[in-house]
């Protein structure tokens, strides 16, 4: 097991530049010291009837994302001006779906706001949409943009499964979900950019699953307060950690053997994204900038020894926007 080489190389570590050793699968890791390696909108205007105007909606959308999704509000800024509304948009969709999991107490009402949300999917396609902000720039980025309607019903199905708290059994289920939600709001964060390209939506999926894998990770502390835990199960077992050690919050060896695992996975996903880079249109890599993001939270778990309750892990990076600025300016992901 990975686990035993493990223990007495975390004491000599010194973490600096990322290099992953190669992974197969949850159950076959190699035993080494840890490293983590537009166009105006036609139809009629849904904004003066329902007293919005395009200020308001968009304006709403910002505030949500500043105040819910700050990664995905400060990438979306740095998207070229004839996407950047479409994509404040997608993001603020994409919150709006993610929240209604706890912020409802009855599984009953949270199926009832995912019926309105693919009813308003299915108006926004036969120019009616609903007088909702998100729902209104939603109108405008499809019709701006000519966006696929799959992707949009793809994200609502999954977030819909998802309501029921059921674990993830192996890491491929884990995958599976953020390829059905993260993965599938980059395509169509690439479409808003024009870009329809095999080596970008490589990219975009491998970029999904890591984010997927990422936000796992971050939200353990938070689902362990609400005694809750969706950590893959077929890694705990793996290392013979239970729910009750992650929800005691314990600093054994073993947990932080899961966590290493788990993140591991995601630097994986994120290298295998990177090996496109050549492939990859040069006008899709704002679309990927969440990478910044992504890397600086593995480098962070990296420095703390993969204790998933840190307090630094909770602590917003100060430095982001630049570092994503600095991205941007070089034109890479």
């Amino acid at each position: 097991m990975a686990a035993s080489g493990l223990g007495s190389a975390r004491a000599a570590q010194r973490f600096g530049v990322l290099g992953l050793c190669g992974r197969r699968s949850p159950r076959d890791l190699c035993v080494r010291e840890r490293r983590l390696p537009g166009p105006a909108v036609s139809g009629r205007s849904v904004a003066v009837a329902s007293g919005l105007d395009a200020s308001g909606s968009e304006q709403y959308c910002l505030e949500l994302l500043r105040k819910r999704d700050y990664e995905g509000y400060l990438c979306s800024l740095l998207l070229p001006a004839e996407s950047r509304s479409s994509a404040l948009a997608l993001r603020a969709f994409n919150v709006e779906l993610a929240q209604v999991k706890d912020s409802v107490s009855e599984k009953a009402i949270g199926l009832m706001r995912m019926q309105f949300w693919k009813k308003t999917v299915e108006d926004i396609y036969l120019d009616n949409p609903p007088h909702q902000p998100v729902a209104i720039e939603l109108w405008k980025a499809v019709k701006r943009h000519n966006l696929t309607k799959r992707w949009f019903m793809k994200i609502i199905d999954e977030r819909e499964k998802n309501l029921d708290d059921k674990v993830y059994r192996n890491i491929q289920e884990l995958e599976n979900y953020a390829e059905n939600t993260q993965s599938a709001l980059l395509y169509l964060t690439l479409e808003t950019l024009g870009i329809k390209d095999l080596h970008a939506d490589h990219a975009a999926s491998h970029i999904g699953k890591a984010q997927g894998i990422v936000t796992c990770l971050r939200a353990t502390p938070y689902h362990g307060s609400r005694r809750k835990v969706f950590l893959p199960m077929d890694i705990c077992m793996l290392h013979g950690v239970s729910q009750e050690d992650v929800l005691r919050k314990s600093q054994d060896k073993k947990v932080r053997d899961v966590i290493y695992d788990i993140a591991s996975q995601a630097h994986l996903h994120l290298k295998h994204a990177r090996s496109f880079h050549k492939s990859v249109p040069a006008r899709a890599f704002p679309a990927f900038l969440q990478t910044v993001s992504l890397e600086d939270y593995l480098k962070k778990i990296q420095q703390v020894d993969f204790d998933i309750f840190h307090p630094s892990l909770q602590r917003r990076n100060a430095l982001l926007p630049l570092s994503l600025y600095i991205q941007s300016w070089r034109k890479r992901y």
